[in-house]
């Protein structure tokens, strides 16, 4: 969050908010170095955590108490450095309600663009380096990729199931689902259940091999196509999870409608994203939809009331919608 209006009623105030960059990048820094699980095993005074991280030392201490002043580690009377709680549940890598998987992919991907958010707001155009299918490319920056959306979906099977209450459905199908971690807490859920995930060829190893390890490959289907070219498969239930917000109006219509035909009667259309004017705060939903600015040719995030007009266009009931996670809307769309 930014500063509170007190905050910014000082010069002092001001200039601590534009500082917070630098307390973002030890957050990132420390999450790439994986200091957070190395501290896991107990704790560590600075030279040991210089010899288990492979540092220089120089700057060590400085970085350690920055983070201790931040909240994330806690130093005791010896000298040595102990997660604190908060860092504990959710920066340890492999630990249920982990986010130092996206965190990981924002100080790749999003930190960097983000000093040329001028040149995007002059000219109208992304700034990220590469493109999406260039990322596909790389298998190591695939995999930080899955592991960022992996961070995104934690926990969001229960509420998403908890949406659809009265709908009867047998399968669903997640369009832009990754690698599928969501789509693998809705079949856990439901022992019953048929998925299927449609997303790019690129992405059907990762799929597969998330599969294998949660015992699910059984009931999961992925299909491997372009959804502006290819037609997508017939499910009960439709997920766009983050991906409406990628694409502009124009194309964010063409993917209603093209769930509209891929869901049968009777169905349901799920959208999340980070829909603006639905929290008392939208801060973080604003940056979000920077986010967008920076990284994509025409994404923003949008209001519910967008939504509603081009859900019913597309030929779905207006939807019914809640709050999802921290920041996030979702909304349930029915077909007639």
């Amino acid at each position: 969050m930014t500063g509170s209006a007190s905050d910014l009623g000082t010069a002092a105030g001001i200039l601590r908010l534009g500082n917070r960059f630098c307390d973002a990048k030890a957050l990132l820094t420390a999450v790439r170095l994986d200091l957070f699980t190395v501290l896991d095993d107990g704790p560590a005074t600075v030279g040991e955590l210089r010899v288990r991280l492979g540092l220089h030392g120089r700057g060590l201490a400085d970085f350690l108490a920055l983070l201790a002043a931040l909240g994330l580690l806690r130093r005791d009377a010896e000298g040595r450095y102990r997660n604190s709680d908060a860092a504990a549940r959710h920066l340890v890598t492999g630990r249920p309600g982990a986010v130092g998987g996206f965190l990981h992919g924002a100080d790749l991907n999003l930190y960097p663009v983000y000093g040329k958010l001028t040149e995007a707001l002059r000219t109208g155009r992304p700034q990220a380096a590469g493109d999406y299918l260039g990322m596909l490319r790389d298998p190591v920056a695939t995999g930080h990729f899955v592991r960022m959306m992996d961070g995104v979906t934690a926990g969001l099977g229960e509420p998403v199931l908890a949406a659809l209450d009265g709908v009867d459905f047998g399968s669903v199908l997640d369009v832009g689902g990754c690698r599928g971690h969501l789509l693998g807490q809705l079949l856990t859920a439901r022992p019953g259940l048929r998925g299927h995930l449609f997303d790019l060829p690129q992405l059907e190893p990762f799929f597969d091999a998330y599969m294998a390890e949660t015992g699910l490959a059984d009931r999961a289907v992925f299909h491997g196509g372009d959804f502006f070219r290819d037609p997508l498969p017939p499910a009960d239930v439709l997920i766009y999870g983050h991906v409406l917000h990628d694409w502009d109006p124009a194309q964010r219509q063409r993917l209603l409608e093209a769930a509209y035909r891929a869901i049968r009667p009777g169905g349901a259309l799920v959208v999340y994203d980070r829909m603006l004017g639905e929290r008392s705060d939208d801060t973080e939903n604003l940056v979000a939809s920077l986010n967008m600015l920076l990284l994509t040719e025409g994404g923003a995030e949008y209001t519910l009331a967008e939504l509603t007009e081009q859900a019913r266009a597309a030929g779905f009931a207006a939807p019914a919608h809640r709050p999802l996670a921290d920041f996030d809307t979702l909304a349930v769309c029915r077909r007639p």
